[in-house]
């Protein structure tokens, strides 16, 4: 058994189109290889750092991502596993690629709560803490708003304006 550690920038850029691991990131992997009867099992605990943008609010943002890896390494080329060991080497890199982008958030954002966008505006509500957001009606209701009461007020004797016009 052997354990090492590997600090590494990433060769290319996986994720997705909102948020992804770049190209030059740094990866961190403290990495545990233990000798089987068929291959050597490899366990990771990979450390790095996923840019992208919130997708309410549109904002940069950078999300730690932290991903445990167990996967074994064939000696032999078999169906029944996915990775080999070529030339006493192991390749890590598509291992740690396809476990950090199954690790990604498919909606990241910049924190749970964040209000995002104003639908008419475009701006962003958290710039505008005081504004309240217009009420939509439904144009099907509209027809109803006449119907609305004169008014409600009372006069000095405690009747309403329309108890009075009776």
């Amino acid at each position: 058994m052997r354990e090492i550690e590997i600090d590494a920038p990433a060769v290319e850029s996986f994720g997705n189109a909102v948020i992804a691991v770049t190209e030059g990131t740094d990866v961190h992997l403290d990495v545990r290889l233990e000798a089987l009867h068929d291959g050597i099992l490899v366990t990771a605990d990979v450390d790095t750092v996923a840019s992208g943008e919130c997708v309410r609010c549109l904002i940069d943002v950078a999300l730690p991502v932290r991903v445990d890896i167990a996967e074994l390494f064939a000696y032999s080329l078999d169906e029944a596993f996915d990775y080999t060991i070529v030339d006493d080497s192991l390749d890590l890199e598509p291992l740690v690629r396809d476990a950090v982008v199954l690790s990604l958030p498919f909606q990241p954002v910049c924190r749970p709560d964040c209000p995002g966008l104003d639908p008419e505006t475009g701006e962003r509500l958290e710039d505008y803490p005081d504004r309240k957001p217009a009420e939509i009606v439904d144009p099907r209701w509209s027809a109803l708003a006449g119907f609305a009461p004169e008014s409600t007020e009372t006069t000095d004797g405690g009747t309403t304006a329309e108890e009075e016009k009776r």
